[in-house]
């Protein structure tokens, strides 16, 4: 009987982890897309078949420097096919400035979520007097 059931657990660890798996990059991919959405790129279809091979041409999950009729563009291909999230030099150093300040703010959130940590309690799980402290290193 434990033949049958140890091929079920493997399964089940398996699904478990692509779901977790699939679950963290869609987070990031979708993180990413709202940056860019909200610095201002336009997400854009590419409607004839010169911009299709442009786009082709692109690395995915890249930003890219394109030229077109002498201007700067910068472009992101999307998960649809044929879309692309397009935007202007100012655009795009919008961009920079709200992935800074995102990195920024999730920095904080790291270390205010330490500190927290640390004023509860939780850094010392055996408590005091333990393999050192108040005790000068000694258990008595």
């Amino acid at each position: 009987m434990k033949q049958l059931f140890t091929p079920f657990r493997i399964l089940g660890a398996t699904l478990l982890l692509a779901l977790a798996t699939g679950c963290a990059t869609t987070t990031t991919t979708a993180s990413h897309t709202d940056l860019l959405t909200a610095a201002g790129f336009r997400l854009m279809t590419a409607d004839n078949p010169k911009k299709q091979e442009v786009l082709n041409t692109l690395p995915k999950d890249q930003l890219s420097v394109v030229t077109y009729k002498g201007k700067t563009f910068y472009v992101q291909p999307a998960a649809a096919a044929n879309q692309a999230y397009v935007g202007t030099p100012k655009e795009y150093q919008a961009y920079q400035q709200l992935r800074v300040a995102k990195q920024i703010s999730n920095d904080n959130l790291m270390a205010a979520q330490m500190n927290q940590d640390a004023m509860m309690g939780w850094g010392n799980a055996w408590g005091p007097g333990f393999y050192g402290g108040f005790y000068g290193g000694r258990y008595r």
